[in-house]
């Protein structure tokens, strides 16, 4: 199965490229990195909630980049790096997401970039 990889090459922002893709398409799915509160400056929000809106809103432009919404999610790997931050962060995803969520697992890890407390991925299908 031939597969596409979406978006533009990322880099940190010294200009070091990242080995890896924004997104990949393979079939009729489409699977996203990772991604982080980080507003339009490319500062991470301040506090959960705005940082899972930030994380959401740049899940939906990469979504966008492959002609996708976010109705077209079907599962969603989230870390926090503290649980009490769960119920917070679980009341913007659901504004998000509301009465049809697609499947998700949620787990309470560090996370590769400091200050960052919420990382979301998932995996859409366009079919």
């Amino acid at each position: 199965m031939p597969r596409e990889i979406l978006g533009s090459p990322l880099t940190l922002p010294d200009g070091t490229p990242l080995p890896l893709s924004k997104a990949v398409r393979a079939g009729d799915f489409v699977f996203l990195s990772g991604q982080l509160g980080l507003d339009e400056s490319g500062r991470l929000a301040d506090g959960i909630e705005a940082q899972t809106r930030h994380c959401l809103r740049n899940i939906v432009a990469v979504l966008g980049e492959a002609g996708l919404g976010i109705e077209h999610v079907v599962k969603a790997t989230v870390w926090l790096t503290d649980v009490r931050d769960f119920a917070a962060f679980n009341r913007v995803y659901a504004e998000t997401f509301g009465s049809a969520p697609p499947a998700r697992s949620t787990v309470v890890s560090g996370l590769a970039l400091p200050g960052a407390m919420v990382e979301i991925e998932v995996v859409a299908w366009g079919g």
